[in-house]
């Protein structure tokens, strides 16, 4: 009976001291530990806007097919209701949470504060909890955005290219009025005007209509009817409508997150691509081989890959001569010797 005994509870005791080892998942942790297995990509808006938020779900789906991860999106789909319990949810279910928390930033650093034990990546703007546990993406947008604006720039003082006028001047739509979509329009300005001082920049924002293609085609066709060859869309999915406008005049667009080249074969010139995608992928990369850091703010420039302007498209439109130049200003940001400014807070509408 002995013997029977030992041979029942010794296999469970040896479990049971092999549990009380073995350390608890932590973010930080070393690569010995098991990666987390559920993850969450939370954003304010929705998906569908061939941008910004699409270029998030195609790293999330990449980290499926790479780890076998179970992933969920949540989309709050700009309801302010929606923030707090997606939030709630996120951490019901998942280990990692990815969030785009434009307007619920508050909510955020209070759920992180009380799940310690979570690992939150904002994207695209800093956001920092009294714990200091969540780390942020930050991407570098007025690299960019300024080589948007050369591009654009370069393109309305040409009268060789087909239906640009004598007139100097070129247009952006943006989503709204906040601290990222003024990045964009500063260093824009700063570019189209780097070409040409007399260059005039019109701006028109949709006060947050984000979803509303019609609207951002309305706001592009007021622009190309005040002269503006060029219109850069800052707008998510309205700015598709922007992309419409362009076709709809003859004229020509710039895409913004994703290579919107050829939404509108011949008449987008160039996309501004900030590669959410990758920076998911990046991160989860750092967690999975134990070097990834809470609460730090990880920047992505044309250095690291992170935005750029890229010009590839099935009808190209723009002369060799502007693609050259994007081409010499890039390296040139990328070497450091050519310093962008970076948007200091003025307002950018006047």
């Amino acid at each position: 009976m002995s013997r029977r005994f030992i041979a029942i509870f010794l296999p469970i005791l040896v479990l049971l001291a092999g549990c009380a080892a073995t350390p608890v998942s932590q973010p930080g942790a070393s690569s010995e530990a098991a990666p987390p297995k559920r993850i969450v990509y939370l954003i304010n808006g929705a998906l569908g806007d061939n941008a910004f938020y699409d270029s998030g779900q195609a790293g999330i789906d990449a980290l499926a097919a790479e780890y076998g991860v179970e992933t969920r999106t949540i989309e709050a789909n700009f309801d302010a209701g929606k923030y707090e319990p997606s939030l709630q949810a996120a951490v019901n279910y998942a280990d990692v949470i990815f969030v785009i928390s434009y307007g619920f930033e508050d909510q955020l650093k209070a759920i992180a504060d009380r799940n310690p034990n979570k690992i939150f990546v904002n994207i695209d703007t800093v956001v920092q909890n009294d714990a200091n546990t969540i780390t942020s993406v930050d991407f570098i947008e007025e690299e960019s955005a300024y080589l948007a604006g050369v591009a654009a720039g370069m393109l309305t003082t040409d009268t060789s290219v087909p239906n640009i006028n004598p007139d100097k001047i070129v247009g952006v739509v943006g989503g709204d009025v906040d601290p990222v979509v003024n990045a964009f329009i500063y260093a824009y300005e700063k570019g189209a005007q780097s070409v040409d001082p007399e260059i005039r920049v019109e701006k028109k924002s949709l006060g947050g209509a984000w979803d509303d293609a019609a609207k951002g085609k309305q706001a592009a066709l007021q622009l190309y009817d005040q002269k503006a060859d060029v219109v850069f869309q800052v707008a998510a999915a309205a700015g598709i409508g922007v992309l419409q406008a362009a076709r709809e005049r003859g004229l020509y667009a710039i895409g913004v997150d994703t290579n919107q080249n050829d939404l509108e074969p011949g008449f987008v010139v160039a996309s501004d691509i900030k590669d959410v995608g990758r920076a998911i992928q990046d991160v989860y990369k750092s967690i999975v081989d134990g070097s990834y850091q809470p609460g730090a703010v990880l920047e992505y420039g044309l250095a690291s890959g992170g935005v750029d302007l890229v010009t590839e498209a099935q009808v190209k439109v723009l002369p060799d001569a502007i693609e050259a130049k994007i081409a010499e200003l890039r390296q040139q940001i990328i070497d450091g010797t050519l310093k962008i400014d970076l948007y200091d807070g003025r307002d950018v509408w006047q």
